[in-house]
């Protein structure tokens, strides 16, 4: 059974930095692509970062200098390191692996960015 479970979600003041990590059972991550989503109040689930399987990476524009999205396959996680927050980066944030063609989802963890 494959689970994700994200973590480090919380609250932060503008201007701060937050770390999400994304661990997973029954599967390894490192085999495969990881996006991190996100879904802002009243909106819709976007997606924000993605890491390939061989570490090529891709971020919305809207984050693009200030996260990052990197693996730790030692921990089998994928983490997104996210500088600078704004107050329009609060949102729940999910991850998502696929493999063998289907797609997995965390519970997802909230961040607000509030001063």
């Amino acid at each position: 059974q494959v689970q994700l479970v994200e973590s480090g979600g919380g609250s932060v003041q503008p201007g701060g930095s937050v770390r999400l990590s994304c661990t997973a059972s029954g599967v390894i991550l490192s085999r495969g692509p990881v996006s991190w989503y996100r879904q802002g109040p009243g909106q819709e689930r976007k997606l924000v970062a993605f890491i390939s399987s061989v570490d090529d990476t891709w971020f919305a524009d809207s984050v693009k200098g200030r996260f990052v999205i990197s693996r730790d396959n030692t921990r089998n996680m994928v983490s997104l390191q996210m500088n600078n927050l704004k107050s329009e980066d609060t949102a729940v944030y999910y991850c998502k692996a696929r493999f063998d063609g289907a797609d997995y989802w965390g519970q997802g963890t909230q961040v607000t960015v509030s001063s």
